[in-house]
């Protein structure tokens, strides 16, 4: 079996696969404070659960927007599983060539979804990321990776909002029931919620002009659902999709 595990600024994902079947995911705070002896003792005691025994993970792949976190991760999967994992880094096979002026810029998250979205459901595709950042990402026809924009997440943006204001605060995140807020918890709901389908929206617009026509879009992050509710310009979500890039790029370098 195969652990994929996505480090993230917020939130460490790990999924384990058997074949191209998704058995099990957990998700952590992403601490670069903690032993990977920490982080083992949670992910051990989580297996079972899935019906998944440590002793059947024998391969690993990674990829990490916080570059302490990939020793701690390294460590672990040898540690514990008795395996070095793939990390993610330039050179490595993904199915897709990366145009962007710098390729060593981009996060390597942001490859693994567009290699996922690529070869899941096509292209030409835009993604959809919404999580700490709320992320575009373009491929062509072809298979090139374009690049995209980057925006602050609706969590960043609620903290900037509560931390920069003095009558203001943290409110939930669901949906008003109308744009128009009556009250100031209604009226920041309305502002992130709609604000944020309104950036979703004139991104995609323009993503759409540059690449000459339609493209699929497929959203992803935490915060997707709540967004695609808002708007049909997000045909599919995909939860997982970062995980099932890791395993296509590991499945692509595979020794064989």
């Amino acid at each position: 079996m195969l652990l994929a595990i996505d480090i993230g600024n917020t939130n460490v994902t790990l999924g384990v696969f058997e074949g191209e079947t998704l058995r099990g995911t957990w998700r952590f705070a992403s601490d670069p404070k903690k032993m990977p002896d920490e982080y083992a003792v949670q992910l051990l005691t989580l297996l079972p659960r899935a019906g998944i025994d440590f002793s059947q993970i024998d391969e690993a792949v990674l990829c990490s927007s916080v570059p302490p976190l990939v020793v701690t991760f390294d460590e672990l999967c040898q540690r514990y599983f008795g395996v070095k994992p793939l990390v993610m880094a330039a050179g490595i096979k993904t199915g897709i060539r990366v145009r962007y002026e710098n390729p060593r810029e981009v996060g390597a998250d942001r490859v693994a979804d567009a290699v996922a979205a690529f070869h899941m459901y096509g292209a030409p595709l835009i993604v959809v990321d919404c999580g700490t950042a709320t992320v575009f990402d373009a491929v062509t026809a072809e298979g090139d990776y374009l690049g995209g924009a980057i925006a602050p997440g609706i969590y960043m943006a609620l903290d900037a909002l509560i931390s920069g204001t003095a009558m203001l605060r943290r409110v939930e995140l669901v949906r008003p029931k109308q744009a128009i807020g009556r009250n100031t918890v209604h009226s920041i709901q309305s502002g992130l919620i709609f604000g944020y389908v309104g950036l979703v929206e004139g991104v995609v617009a323009r993503f759409k002009e540059e690449l000459g026509g339609e493209a699929r879009v497929i959203g992803t992050g935490g915060l997707a659902a709540i967004i695609a509710r808002e708007t049909p310009v997000i045909e599919l979500v995909d939860p997982d999709l970062t995980l099932h890039g890791l395993r296509i790029i590991y499945d692509l370098n595979r020794e064989h």
